[in-house]
């Protein structure tokens, strides 16, 4: 069940960047932002499982900031097979 919710996040997360190619923020602002209002209420825990699956998948790369924040963005060399996996 969890692994099927880490999913779910993890496409809502890529569909947000395929509409907002150039978009990029941290895990506060995608838990926040980026989710469709049905995972408003996801748990930070299970939105950082979801970036860090789709970061291992090279999907979604991740920038350390001098702030010590962690960034987000999609893997732009890879948005043909991001389209795939959100349809």
């Amino acid at each position: 069940m969890y692994d099927e919710r880490r999913s779910h996040v993890a496409k809502a997360i890529l569909a947000y960047l395929l509409e907002h190619p150039d978009a990029q923020d941290t895990l506060a602002g995608i838990a926040e932002w980026w989710l469709p209002e049905e995972e408003a209420n996801t748990q930070l825990e299970l939105v950082k499982n979801a970036l860090d699956q789709l970061v291992a998948q090279n999907l979604v790369l991740e920038r350390h900031s001098k702030d010590l924040q962690t960034h987000y963005r999609i893997n732009a060399q890879r948005l043909q097979e991001i389209e795939k996996l959100v349809k």
